[in-house]
């Protein structure tokens, strides 16, 4: 039997005491779900031409669906599609704009104020949200608003912030088939978790052997910008918020012409450093060689890269495949750090300092 505290259930459950674990397994059944929630929700009756643009206005966890659903689509959609971060929109947001608030909670105070700013801009608005003042605002004012089940941390719902957009784009008629892709990467989903079981063992575990790679290191993550641009955000997120460690990403081939050469001085700290390389079987031919280049470039650094490869039927599969990995993988870390991987206690204290003024 393993020694090693991934392998020890019952060490695992005194750590992680708000059940994240249990979010992590579960998240395949959230497609389902939040199919249903995004197909009742009745729309206005917008002409799909009437729509010159689409905003996703969000924050951490509640952002990053938005940020998926524009990462897959790249290659689909015919009108620009962005993600704000910020408290007020971007200019050319007007009535021709469909503007998504997402905000789990309801009160995070970027995405309230990026709200109001729709409103005064009068552009077409859907509201995610479970509960607070945009779910109070939105009835409000009749604004339609897609009801999140309670009792997550929002990088937990991701499955909840992410359907719910690509599917009123489908309705919409901005693309098509993706109630079929969402089925298919949910019962993918379903099967590719077993190997991740926490009473699966290390030694045939994927997840809990690159946590024990990453322990201690300071992961970055590559990918293509093609689709997995936004997944590699994700596994930086995860890593800091679940595992509470720093992590960083970036993308090919644009960190090639810049991060690329700081690649040189590495002092002393070359050996804390390790590199994840995201992977897909699609991935442009070029970012391919650039990645075969790079690896050589960095291992002659003495720095370790490990190459995550996507699996899956259709793109929607390959990309959570990775997400997947991620977030099991960020769990086990966090579980090697001592760390109860649902409190983010550093961003609580945060939100209270700003609210007093």
């Amino acid at each position: 039997m393993s020694s090693l505290i991934i392998d020890n259930i019952d060490q695992i459950k005194k750590i992680d005491q708000e059940g994240m674990y249990d979010f992590v397994y579960d998240f395949p059944s959230q497609f389902e779900d939040a199919l249903k929630l995004a197909t009742k929700i009745k729309l206005p009756e917008w002409d799909q031409s009437e729509i010159k643009n689409i905003v996703v206005a969000g924050m951490g966890g509640s952002a990053i669906g938005g940020d998926l659903v524009r990462s897959y689509l790249a290659e689909r959609l015919l009108i620009p599609f962005l993600i704000c971060r910020n408290y007020t929109l971007p200019n050319f947001v007007n009535s021709s704009s469909l503007v998504f608030i997402s905000s789990y909670s309801g009160n995070t105070e970027e995405s309230l104020s990026a709200f109001e700013d729709a409103c005064q801009r009068e552009s077409k608005i859907i509201c995610l949200t479970s509960d607070g003042k945009v779910e109070k605002v939105s009835s409000e004012k009749k604004i339609p608003c897609v009801p999140l089940p309670q009792g997550f941390q929002p990088r937990a719902a991701l499955g909840y912030s992410f359907v719910p957009i690509l599917i009123v784009l489908e309705r919409f008629g901005f693309v098509e088939g993706e109630r079929q892709n969402i089925k298919v990467t949910k019962n993918f989903l379903e099967e590719n978790r077993d190997k991740y079981r926490v009473e699966v063992e290390t030694e045939d575990n994927p997840a809990k052997r690159l946590a024990m790679k990453l322990h201690r290191k300071l992961p970055i993550i590559y990918a293509s910008c093609e689709h997995f641009d936004a997944v590699s955000t994700r596994w930086k997120g995860q890593f800091c918020e679940n595992a509470k460690m720093l992590a960083f990403s970036n993308v090919f081939p644009e960190f090639n012409h810049n991060e690329l050469v700081g690649w040189k001085v590495l002092s002393d700290y070359g050996d804390d450093l390790v590199v994840v390389m995201l992977k897909d079987r699609e991935d442009h031919p070029r970012i391919k060689r650039r990645m075969d280049i790079v690896k050589r470039i960095v291992e002659k650094q003495k720095v370790e890269i490990i190459e995550a490869k996507s699996s899956g039927e259709n793109l929607l599969s390959r990309m959570f495949s990775l997400i997947q990995l991620g977030d099991f993988t960020s769990f086990y870390l966090a579980i090697l750090n001592g760390e109860d991987p649902t409190p983010v206690k550093v961003i609580d204290y945060l939100k209270d300092e700003l609210a007093k003024g």
